[in-house]
């Protein structure tokens, strides 16, 4: 670290080793079976599953969830240029105007502006006319729905080790998933059950909505040493009068807002960056690190992220750099899941 660098400021603070057999391939069954751990400032770390969580919140506490709907962005077929014909991976970013989307492409550098690409399932084909590329990101003109032959963009580090199939298509989405729109899961969102959310409504727990629309973005390295230097990527959102509302009422009556998910922290942060949590609409592009200051979160649930990535920062902002790696030390210890088919930690920052 360089001296005029403060502790948190880099890459490199963000950095743990992670065993290859610790990144879980399937979720939990059920899901709300997944183990949940559990910091609170000046307190040792507790260890339960996702279940307790009606015992370990208060009466009169919010959760507010992320309920944008996964759709089928990932796209497997081939690319035509004259006789030559090789295979090619689409997913999804965004429809901008019909009928054409913004797209990562792998392999890119096999791809360019005129090549005829053909995505087939189910015994459906879908063409489509590759019209410009920049870097690993492509627009694409299809001549019908390419949602009609995607599956579920899984994460690249399950897709690696194995292929998304009929049982992805509800474990990779929330039981109150609504608005279609995200490319990858709000993941600490799929630990919840029907019966777990009766269980937190009988305990006096109330349950608000946001939206944002995750998008592939979310799994891009950060490529910069020092974190003032990375751009986040946009992603869109709501957050509205209502769930502002039912905010404010929790507060004013002593209760905590505990967001499920860094998706549902941004999005509310994001609404509140004037200090006072407001109707949101439209993208965000907020960098939660170490030194922001919340204004909407009283805690967080969610799922143990990957090495040197925005979440990971996100975590650290919330309860501090050492109390992260002391979170992140335990977990590795004590053998929890990672990632987005893994398990949960709720933390508690300093102030609550």
């Amino acid at each position: 670290m360089s001296a005029a660098a403060s502790e948190g400021d880099t890459l490199a603070d963000y950095d743990y080793d992670l065993p290859d057999g610790a990144i879980a391939l399937r979720p939990a069954v059920p899901r709300d079976a997944a183990r949940l751990l559990v910091s609170r400032p000046g307190e040792a770390i507790g260890d339960h599953i996702v279940r307790d969580l009606p015992g370990l919140l208060r009466p009169g506490d919010r959760l507010v969830v992320n309920d944008s709907r996964v759709v089928p962005a990932r796209l497997t077929g081939e690319r035509v240029r004259g006789d030559n014909v090789s295979r090619v991976e689409l997913t999804l970013l965004a429809e901008d105007p019909p009928g054409t989307w913004r797209a990562f492409a792998k392999p890119a550098k096999r791809v360019a502006p005129g090549d005829i690409l053909r995505f087939t399932d189910g015994g459906r084909m879908v063409e489509a006319e590759l019209l410009s590329r920049a870097g690993p990101e492509v627009r694409v003109r299809f001549a019908d729905d390419p949602l009609a032959v995607g599956s579920m963009p899984l994460p690249p580090y399950i897709a690696a080790k194995r292929a998304p199939d009929a049982q992805d298509t509800t474990d990779y989405q929330t039981v109150y998933a609504d608005p279609a729109g995200s490319v990858a899961a709000p993941t600490a969102g799929l630990h919840f059950t029907e019966d777990l959310l009766a269980a937190l409504e009988r305990a006096g727990i109330a349950l608000s909505r946001v939206t944002l629309h995750v998008g592939a973005g979310t799994f891009l390295p950060v490529k910069v040493e020092r974190l003032d230097a990375h751009e986040m990527h946009a992603e869109t959102g709501t957050v509205t009068a209502g769930t502002v509302a039912e905010i404010a009422a929790t507060k004013a009556a002593g209760g905590r807002v505990i967001a499920v998910g860094t998706t549902a922290l941004r999005i509310l942060e994001s609404a509140a960056v004037g200090g006072t949590l407001a109707p949101f609409e439209g993208e965000t592009r907020l960098f939660i690190r170490p030194g922001f200051r919340f204004n909407v979160v009283d805690a967080l649930m969610t799922n143990f992220h990957l090495p040197r990535s925005t979440l990971l920062m996100l975590v650290a902002a919330l309860v501090g750099l050492p109390r992260m790696h002391a979170i992140y030390d335990h977990a590795l210890a004590e053998g929890y899941r990672f990632y987005s088919y893994g398990d949960a930690s709720l933390l508690f920052p300093d102030k609550s």
